[in-house]
């Protein structure tokens, strides 16, 4: 009885743990982003794409002719546009996290404006890239969180589910649709800026999503297999697993192991393989995360 409870109770507790890490990851990188966007991107005329960028493209406009409407109203009115159409084509699959990720940046960007310092205001080239790593790092945490800030994701979802092309590849097409607005706006040389900035902001936010690079992927190939698997797991202590495969010329079946190891632990493994057959077969890739015993904890 006491076991049942316990595994009543377990998963609820997992995810009220998960939903509140998820909107703090949320929240720490709507801020982040805001402050990002008003220090280097929106004071100096950079378009990265995105509702952030059309709305500062209308926020200078609006300017131009005497009225000042806040970059964050006008984002979250856009928004809200945007989240009317999606619901009326889509039905209601935009859940708590989008709406909080739209109003929660509409409200940080406007309340962080006052406060902000504007920076690199004379170099261009500067703004460019602390903006888009600084943007990229925020939204790179909303990502992880499983959140989203509304803007290009819902029109490119629109888009796709009427055309042949992927949400990627529409949500490009959005932002060069911005970006070339930006340009008539601004001119070709920031809207080009803007555009590097995508490009930046794109890389920081699969580095925050995936984790750096700090583990390596082995898959060996030799007749010793055993004799290898046998010292990577007492010599150097890590798992190994023996995958069943077949030489396309010889026809001969081999076993072909599989193992996952450290960067420091790389030189140590080549010289045992090395040792145990110098003719072995060797591909060594990279790998962006590894979960579970040995590596981080599988945590959800």
């Amino acid at each position: 009885m006491v076991a049942r409870m316990m595994s009543r109770v377990a998963p609820q507790g997992v995810l009220k743990s998960r939903r509140f890490r998820d909107y703090l990851f949320m929240t720490v990188g709507i801020l982040i982003t805001a402050w990002g966007l008003d220090a280097f991107l929106i004071p100096n005329k950079l378009v990265a794409g995105g509702v952030s960028g059309l709305s500062t493209v209308l926020y200078y406009t609006l300017q131009d002719k005497g009225l000042t409407v806040p970059v964050g109203v006008m984002m979250l009115a856009m928004n809200l546009v945007l989240l009317v159409v999606a619901v009326s084509f889509k039905g209601w699959r935009y859940g708590a996290k989008t709406i909080y990720g739209m109003v929660a940046l509409s409200v940080a960007v406007d309340g962080l404006a006052p406060f902000t310092p504007h920076l690199a205001s004379h170099d261009p080239l500067l703004a460019v890239l602390y903006g888009g790593v600084v943007t990229g790092i925020g939204m790179g945490l909303v990502f992880k969180a499983r959140g989203n800030t509304g803007g290009t994701d819902i029109v490119a979802q629109l888009l796709a589910d009427r055309s042949n092309f992927g949400v990627g590849q529409m949500m490009l097409a959005a932002d060069a649709s911005v970006t070339l607005v930006a340009a008539l706006k601004f001119g070709p040389d920031l809207a080009l800026y803007g555009a590097v900035a995508v490009v930046i902001m794109g890389r920081v936010i699969d580095l925050v999503q995936e984790g750096l690079s700090v583990e390596k992927v082995a898959y060996i190939i030799s007749e010793h297999s055993d004799r290898i698997a046998d010292a990577i797991l007492h010599e150097l202590g890590r798992g190994a697993t023996g995958l069943s495969s077949r030489g396309m010329y010889s026809g001969e079946a081999r076993e072909m192991i599989f193992t996952v190891v450290s960067r420091r632990e790389l030189d140590a493994l080549k010289a045992l393989v090395h040792a145990v057959d110098p003719g072995a077969f060797m591909i060594i890739s990279d790998i962006h995360e590894a979960l579970g015993e040995g590596f981080k904890e599988n945590g959800v």
